[in-house]
């Protein structure tokens, strides 16, 4: 269902400001953003202790436990991969199952790397319509699961996408409904939040109550995609979960010796809110392209945009005109019965009106 095929103006060597200014493929192209540059450069003056030892990464751990009202432990990771599959591996025993939505970036995106850290842990998926799983789905995959026994993989974990894959929001309701149906069956939960800030900023609520408050276990905050250069964080609100997690960071080759690189670029977007700021700039301007193509005569959008992905079928010629004219995209399976072609755009914090307006008016 989710595999997709970038356009490829850059990997044929695109000018660099073209490809920034009409790049769409993802909020991962944008550039880090000063003030994570500014903090690196500070972080980088003399000698620190290593292995997160050093004043960054016990500063990160007391911010992050202050922002979402809650004692916690704070591993800095690297990438988002990392980050959800070392924390699937506390949760979950080698012979057992995560569930997951049928769109989940650890079903779909990272190349086995879930299934390669809990050591054979097997993903089963549940369909939805729009990347958010319904309740009713969630129970009877449980069900079914209990009833093959000995035969099947028994499942120990479930494993929540906020921001989905489909660019839309969980409400709080729907989370809760979720999270009770894992306790009442003994399952920890984990969830994505590669794009948290996103839905945090549509939801406008607090970090705990999208998170512990609604009984997530373990949380994958995300940096990346929201300004860091290569910065995560696996949370622990079940600081119980997290022993020796330490280990299985080193074991898995992602225990940086110095570590203050990583909480370096996580503070500044935590200080003053900056992480809000910059998914408020990237869920407007997502809102913009939206109401945009709402008015392109042919264009559909077959989900909501409540985050800072845009899905949208378009005939083939404007997809072709677009991809003529230099802008950067990916192309996703385009859903059985639909004419045209599904087309992924993404916003991030350094995408600007006139870059929006300037797609819509090459339609």
């Amino acid at each position: 269902m989710m595999q997709h095929q970038p356009t490829s103006k850059i990997e044929r060597g695109t000018n660099v400001s073209e490809a920034i200014r009409k790049n769409f493929a993802s909020d991962n192209i944008a550039p880090a953003c000063p003030e994570v540059m500014d903090a690196l450069i500070r972080a980088n003056s003399g000698p620190a202790p290593a292995y997160g030892g050093d004043e960054q990464s016990t500063t990160l751990e007391a911010r992050f436990a202050e922002l979402f009202e809650h004692d916690l432990r704070c591993f800095p990771i690297a990438t988002g991969t990392a980050a959800n599959s070392l924390a699937l591996a506390a949760l979950v025993p080698p012979y057992g199952a995560v569930l997951c939505d049928q769109s989940a970036h650890i079903a779909n995106d990272e190349g086995g790397a879930p299934e390669f850290f809990t050591h054979g842990a097997k993903l089963i998926t549940i369909p939805s319509d729009d990347g958010r799983m319904l309740p009713d789905a969630l129970q009877a995959t449980i069900e079914l699961n209990r009833e093959g026994g000995i035969q099947s993989t028994p499942a120990r974990a479930l494993s929540l996408t906020q921001a989905t894959e489909w660019g839309t929001v969980y409400s709080l309701a729907r989370l809760r409904e979720l999270t009770a149906i894992a306790r009442q069956n003994n399952l920890p939960v984990h969830m994505d939040g590669a794009r948290l800030a996103n839905a945090v900023t549509h939801l406008d609520c607090s970090l705990a109550d999208i998170t512990w408050k609604l009984g997530i276990d373990v949380l994958s905050f995300g940096g990346t995609k929201n300004g860091a250069i290569a910065a995560e964080a696996v949370l622990f609100f079940n600081t119980a979960l997290a022993e020796d997690f330490i280990r299985r960071i080193k074991r898995g080759g992602h225990l940086w010796s110095k570590q203050r690189y990583l909480s370096a670029q996580l503070l500044p977007l935590l200080h003053d809110n900056l992480w809000l700021k910059h998914a408020r700039q990237a869920n407007a301007m997502a809102q913009r392209l939206a109401h945009g193509l709402r008015r392109q005569p042919g264009a559909k959008l077959p989900f909501e945009v409540q985050g800072n992905e845009v899905f949208v079928v378009l005939p083939e010629p404007l997809v072709t005109r677009l991809e003529a004219a230099g802008y950067v995209f990916y192309r996703w399976p385009t859903p059985a019965g639909v004419d045209g072609t599904l087309i992924r755009l993404v916003t991030h914090y350094a995408t600007e009106q006139t870059d929006v307006d300037a797609l819509l008016a090459s339609l």
